[in-house]
């Protein structure tokens, strides 16, 4: 995994996802011990065939239905807030009773029943982390590499605020509401390493000092719904790679998401590279010295 301090080659660096220590949800489950001969609840093939998004359709059983489970499974169903591409609400993540049903229809028939309900709520919160990124994206570009280049060149720190700033004032000034992008439909591919992927583990073997060669446990694909200013739209691919990283001293899982437009086309490759010079602009010329002395002298 690369380091997230910027030794990527690309921009913007993963971000940096903690699950809380205090929340009920926090990952409570204790892996078993090789003499148990179960697979273990933090490895990755295991967490990635838990991710709630891979199976989202209503149509799983929400009933204790199989032998083989041990423990009773809570059956209420967690709303996200990823916005449907079909108008429809929000996506809703399955129950842990339904996701352990699905996992047992795929034939997953070892899966530890008094996991599932710790690790659906990981990838919860790792899914509104993923989803928050592509917000981000969304607010740079949805009106045009001019605009994502005005925005960019403020730094990363900036751009955020920056951005929804003057999408407020487009939608003020055109008498309408400010457009949010929405999900359309997703793929799971943890077995598919992504090109940047590829190319990090390589720069890991070439240089071990700098970057490390543990492959990110999941990939998926996202495809967005963007709307532009003037109301048309366009549906986008986003690529996700998922990579854990040592935990906390405390005991908290780390996560570092990497989110990033797929490079479909030339106008998608142009993001990434207006994004990533943006902020390079920025600390080459000086911004954040010159903000720190505005800082000073107020």
């Amino acid at each position: 995994m690369h380091k997230p301090a910027g030794d990527a080659p690309s921009a913007p660096p993963p971000s940096v996802l903690t699950k809380p220590a205090d929340s009920a949800s926090a990952c409570p489950y204790v892996p078993p011990t090789e003499a148990q001969k179960e697979p273990s609840a933090g490895s990755p093939s295991y967490i990635s065939k838990l991710n709630p998004l891979n199976y989202m359709p209503k149509s799983i059983s929400n009933q204790r239905d199989h032998d083989e489970q041990s423990v009773d499974l809570p059956l209420d169903r967690e709303p996200s807030t990823i916005p449907r591409g079909d108008g429809q609400g929000n996506w809703e993540y399955p129950s842990p009773q339904q996701m352990y049903n699905a996992m047992l229809r795929k034939g997953y028939t070892d899966t530890p029943a008094e996991h599932v309900e710790s690790m659906v709520a990981v990838h919860n919160f790792l899914n509104e982390g993923a989803w928050e990124e592509i917000v981000q994206w969304e607010r740079r570009f949805s009106a045009g590499l001019k605009r994502g280049w005005q925005v960019c060149k403020k730094g990363e720190e900036n751009a955020g605020f920056l951005a929804e700033l003057l999408a407020r004032k487009d939608a003020i000034a055109a008498n309408t509401d400010t457009k949010d992008p929405s999900l359309v439909r997703f793929m799971g591919r943890p077995s598919e390493l992504t090109p940047k992927a590829r190319m990090l583990q390589v720069m890991g073997w070439l240089y071990p000092s700098k970057y490390e060669t543990e492959p990110p446990f999941d990939r998926h694909d996202w495809f967005v719904r963007r709307v532009h200013p003037d109301g048309t739209e366009r549906e986008k691919r986003y690529v996700i790679d998922y990579y854990s990283g040592p935990p906390e001293e405390t005991g908290e899982p780390v996560f570092y998401l990497d989110v990033r437009p797929a490079v479909d086309g030339p106008l998608d490759a142009a993001e990434r590279v207006v994004r990533w010079g943006g902020d390079v602009w920025w600390r080459a010329s000086g911004g954040i010295v010159r903000d720190e002395l505005a800082k000073l002298q107020k």
